[in-house]
């Protein structure tokens, strides 16, 4: 029996088989790495490596997966690797002491957003790999032979150089002289990278907070639209080429202005969407202003480009065209827009460019125009390596773009469920994918999505709500010894109790908890204050035996969490965020309330 104020008692993986109980002994590392998992950025997305670990595990060959949130597809990517494991899946589920069945599993995957949906079937049921590098391949020839141009630039030896990437900078309005100064010249230093929060005015010497200075507006034309916007005064700053293979870099010079304007006189296709943005829980009146459709994220060669791209996808074989758009999706979010943007990192000689941030709609002060043509020849390498991996398995995986709050699945027609639910408030998928759906002239309906969103008047309470409905029908479409593994993550001890509701009232139970630890954490994780380390695992059951819930101390069961760690050996095990993850975990297992969220536990427990 578990005495009162103690964790001590007879664990709940006593009913679970020795692989299991491997499985959930220690955090599971997953990876962000490889083809499959480099194809297509997808906020929060999991290795399929590691979720093929958790299949494996808990299934046979021939059984069903399902999937209930499938994001980008991960879960299919992982029942597909079960048919056919790398060496390094097989050397790790050994090192785990995971004697496991390899072989194929049947995954179906619900996703209510367009965009996850499209990404997942195109990566599931993969093309042949050679035909389509090759069709790629002819899109950008013929793209780049007829604007090419639109990327050269003069080298600092006066040569014929290749742009690969300009920096912009928005224009100040100094408070001292009213002169416009851009940001680049008031607040960035090279040599060592440096983008200071101060700024200064190299005309007036005038200095104060950057954040305290008014940005310069300027009212451009909209080619699309037929009119005319106010949006912020941007400018070159930097360029960025090579020539002949040689790197270089310089400030913006005339000819690259005369360049722009020889380029605004360019026709946009058609093929470019004209949607206007639907604007919700991301929308900032400050960087966000003037952008009232899907085109304003671009510059105005690269719309041109990536649109004359799209269009000729369409001359390309039907049955390879998904795959091609597919391709130039995988770059746009990331990397076409003025999403992407430069950082200073400490003891480098030069800002470092980045790709947009994974989960958000931020225009930072010095977007970044990146050279299209060269970042999708360098994609094209990693989405064929995936092709390679997945098309001979095509069929495997049943994609469905459907809200799982209902299915037409038979009732115990499932053997195990593997899922990612949208944690909360943390990332309003519908609009954050609307960059890439645009293009696809389809969006997400949002009536049923899972979050909580002011702007679509879902409250905490509307989400739990939600979140009840999907795992019912999980409960119901699972066989009566079947389970379920979620991942979840939040600082939130509201969302936590939430999600441990919802769990209930369907009729699960908490069989096991874990942690998957991944190496690198998401932007919000790294950026949010209160933010947890680790996903915590939860292994639901329809037959997992209650046991009956003692209350204890706070105080005494953090100390008996901090022996755990302790004995463990592993120094992560000891951090605030682990032993958050930790926590949540022991209150679910118990269902018990999860007493506080995490900023206010590390408030406590650094006391």
């Amino acid at each position: 029996m578990q005495s009162r104020g103690g964790l001590a008692g007879p664990s709940r993986a006593s009913s679970l088989d020795p692989v299991l109980r491997a499985l959930y002994r220690a955090p599971i590392r997953a990876t962000r790495s490889g083809a499959l998992f480099n194809a297509f950025a997808y906020p929060t997305k999991i290795s399929p490596e590691s979720i093929a670990l958790f299949i494996a595990s808990h299934t046979k060959p021939g059984d069903t997966i399902l999937d209930s949130f499938a994001g980008s597809g991960t879960t299919g990517l992982a029942a597909i690797l079960c048919a056919n494991p790398p060496d390094q899946l097989r050397r790790l589920a050994t090192s785990l002491g995971l004697d496991v069945e390899w072989g194929a599993r049947r995954a179906i995957l619900f996703e209510i957003g367009v965009l996850g949906a499209f990404v997942s079937r195109v990566l599931t049921s993969a093309p042949d790999p050679e035909r389509f590098e090759k069709a790629a391949q002819t899109v950008l020839r013929d793209t780049e032979r007829e604007l090419g141009w639109m990327y050269e630039a003069v080298d600092p030896d006066g040569k014929i150089g290749t742009i690969r990437h300009v920096v912009w900078s928005e224009v100040l309005r100094c408070p001292g002289c009213s002169s416009n100064v851009p940001l680049w010249d008031a607040c960035v230093r090279r040599k060592p990278a440096r983008i200071a929060n101060i700024f200064r005015c190299p005309n007036c010497r005038t200095t104060t907070k950057l954040d305290q200075v008014s940005r310069a507006r300027t009212r451009e034309p909209d080619p699309l639209l037929r009119t005319s916007r106010l949006t912020r005064l941007r400018r070159v700053a930097w360029v960025y080429g090579q020539t002949n293979g040689r790197a270089w870099n310089r400030r913006a010079l005339p000819s690259d202005l005369v360049l722009l304007k020889t380029i605004a006189g360019a026709t946009v296709p058609s093929s470019a969407p004209k949607i206007r943005i639907p604007w919700g829980d991301l929308y900032r009146s400050g960087y966000h202003d003037g952008m009232t459709h899907a085109h304003h994220f671009y510059t105005h060669r690269n719309l041109v480009v990536l649109a004359s791209l799209w269009r000729q996808v369409d001359k390309a074989p039907k049955e390879l065209r998904d795959a091609l758009r597919f391709w130039l999706l995988s770059y746009n979010g990331s990397h076409a827009t003025i999403m992407t943007r430069v950082v200073a990192k400490e003891g480098q000689d030069d800002l470092v460019v980045t790709s947009a941030q994974p989960g958000v709609l931020y225009v930072s002060g010095l977007p970044v125009e990146k050279n299209l043509f060269a970042g999708l020849r360098r994609k094209l390498r990693t989405i064929s390596k995936a092709f390679q991996i997945t098309h001979p398995y095509a069929g495997l995986v049943d994609v469905r773009n459907a809200s799982s709050l209902t299915t037409n699945l038979s009732a115990g027609s499932v053997d195990y469920i593997f899922t990612d639910p949208p944690f909360g408030g943390n990332i309003p998928y519908a609009e954050v994918n609307f960059i890439n759906e645009a293009w696809l002239d389809r969006v997400t309906k949002t009536k049923e999505e899972v979050i909580v969103s002011p702007h679509q008047g879902k409250s905490i309470d509307d989400y739990g709500q939600l979140l009840s409905r999907a795992f019912a029908e999980a409960h119901r479409v699972l066989r009566p010894r079947g389970s379920m593994t979620v991942v979840f993550h939040s600082s939130s001890a509201a969302v936590w109790n939430a999600l441990r509701e919802a769990c209930e009232s369907s009729g699960f139970a908490v069989a096991r908890t874990s942690v998957l630890d991944k190496t690198q954490a998401s932007f919000k994780q790294v950026t949010t204050n209160g933010s947890v380390k680790g996903d915590p695992l939860i292994l639901l059951s329809k037959l997992a035996v209650q046991q009956k819930s003692y209350l204890a101390t706070l105080a005494s069961v953090v100390a008996r969490l901090i022996e755990q760690a302790q004995a463990a050996e592993d120094p992560e095990e000891l951090t605030p965020q682990r032993v958050y993850s930790r926590l949540v975990s022991y209150y679910l297992e118990r269902r018990q309330a999860v007493p506080m969220g995490a900023r206010a536990f590390y408030k406590w427990f650094a006391v």
